[in-house]
């Protein structure tokens, strides 16, 4: 017996052929596709690894040729010669979802297109084709790039958009260490998105989040005066910024409290913007920068014990 991600193992009545209990492989533990493998079962929607016996069968997915995933026929241009990829059109693309988010996650791991299209075991030109343009990949393919990323297909697909993060199960044995000022300092330097908690100007706490970049050792992000992020100007304030990896439960938080202050400098005002890593998603004129000198720094982060 032998499968690909993406198949289903079908266990039938050695009497009557009936279908029992059907599930979607999600895991293979061998290269040569050969038992044991993780399923996924549609009954109980948990994953168990199953040795299949004289009952069970493999029903195969579409596949590509060994060492592919599946790729669709790609329409192409002018004069391509069959085997190389077709010149892509000029002007500006639009990549599908699951295109952006593998390429955003690509580039957040660091991996080159050639390295995650080895680890997904797809050729780079359907991995390039599928960042930059709008795509439906098979399952199977999404459960490899899901691993080749250390994400998940949920994540891929953005089925958890509206749901906070964290909902996975713990792990079975965690360690929570403290971290040291070094490292919550190259965690800040990763830029981003962080959380300002802040007094408003009827003595309520409040919490809002800011696009931030970290510079000179100074948290500094962009707001409008009469924002609630402005309310932080003139105090002392905490940050907080984290990361969480659903698929691993693991994850790392870092604090920073320390007074905020206008930028007013016009040098450093066009160097903030100039080197800037991304504009506020929220839009508009918002052109007050503000600075968090931290007093006081320290983060913690979630591994496995024997990690």
């Amino acid at each position: 017996m032998r499968a690909h991600l993406g198949d289903h193992l079908v266990i039938e009545s050695p009497a009557t052929g009936a279908s029992r209990r059907d599930g979607e492989i999600v895991g293979l533990h061998h290269e040569d596709g050969t038992p044991p493998y993780d399923v996924h079962w549609s009954d109980t929607d948990e994953v168990t690894l199953v040795f299949p016996g004289p009952d069970a069968h493999v029903h195969h997915a579409e596949h590509g040729q060994p060492g592919t995933a599946h790729e669709p026929s790609r329409p192409r241009t002018g004069s391509a010669e069959a085997g190389t990829p077709a010149a892509r059109p000029t002007g500006t693309l639009n990549p599908g979802d699951i295109g952006r988010r593998v390429a955003v996650e690509r580039r957040r791991q660091k991996l080159s297109r050639g390295e995650t299209a080895r680890r997904a075991r797809m050729s780079p030109e359907y991995l390039a084709y599928l960042e930059e343009r709008p795509a439906d990949p098979t399952v199977a393919t999404l459960i490899r790039l899901a691993d080749a990323l250390g994400t998940t297909v949920t994540a891929l697909r953005g089925g958890g958009f509206d749901l906070p993060p964290g909902q996975g199960h713990a792990l079975l044995h965690p360690q929570l260490r403290d971290l040291g000022p070094e490292e919550c300092r190259t965690l800040l330097s990763t830029h981003g998105v962080g959380r300002i908690a802040v007094s408003t100007s009827d003595g309520r706490p409040a919490v809002a989040p800011v696009n931030y970049e970290f510079v000179d050792d100074a948290i500094v992000f962009r707001t409008a005066p009469d924002t609630l992020p402005a309310a932080a100007v003139g105090t002392d304030v905490a940050f907080e910024v984290d990361h969480v990896d659903e698929a691993l439960s693991q994850g790392w938080s870092v604090l920073a409290v320390g007074p905020a202050s206008v930028v007013t400098e016009p040098d450093a005002v066009r160097s903030l913007a100039r080197h800037a890593h991304t504009t506020p998603w929220p839009g508009g004129q918002r052109e007050m920068w503000v600075s968090i000198r931290p007093t006081s720094l320290t983060g913690r982060r979630i591994t496995p014990a024997d990690q």
